[in-house]
């Protein structure tokens, strides 16, 4: 028993180590992956496509009043909100306010743009298929579009 004591120690220093994080670091094969901070918010890609699955997976977080420019996938997307509360809007439709727990089809080619609110951050995963090409970039979005105008 006392073999296992040091262990059980250990074991519970990370356990409360790790459960005193703010924060969610994504991990492949025990390798913390890299983060990409894009100027409008943070990207951790997850999977990127290969032979096997067709698909990218990222999770992109945004600071209050963030946003994406209009963009088109031409596979489509799937947005996950994991927190806060963001904007998602398609060309010629009305803005959309998301909230944590909601999901967004972005079918493909149909522009849009997504981003945080004016009093939120936001967090997202989002997944889209590759195998039709990248994210096509647009112009940028402007405040009367932000603002839901």
């Amino acid at each position: 028993m006392k073999r296992f004591l040091p262990l059980t120690f250990l074991l519970a220093f990370l356990y409360n180590h790790a459960a005193a994080q703010d924060n969610t670091s994504f991990t492949k094969d025990g390798v913390t992956l890299p983060v990409i901070n894009t100027g409008n918010n943070t990207l951790i890609e997850l999977i990127r496509a290969d032979s096997t699955f067709g698909f990218n997976i990222a999770v992109a977080s945004f600071p209050a009043g963030k946003k994406l420019d209009w963009h088109h996938h031409p596979g489509g997307q799937i947005l996950v909100i994991t927190e806060g509360t963001g904007y998602y809007q398609e060309k010629g439709k009305p803005r959309q306010t998301v909230h944590k727990g909601e999901i967004i089809k972005c079918l493909p080619g149909i522009e849009h743009w997504h981003g945080a609110s004016q009093d939120s951050a936001v967090t997202y995963m989002a997944t889209s298929p590759a195998q039709k090409g990248p994210t096509v970039w647009l112009q940028k979005v402007t405040d009367e579009e932000y603002n839901g105008k």
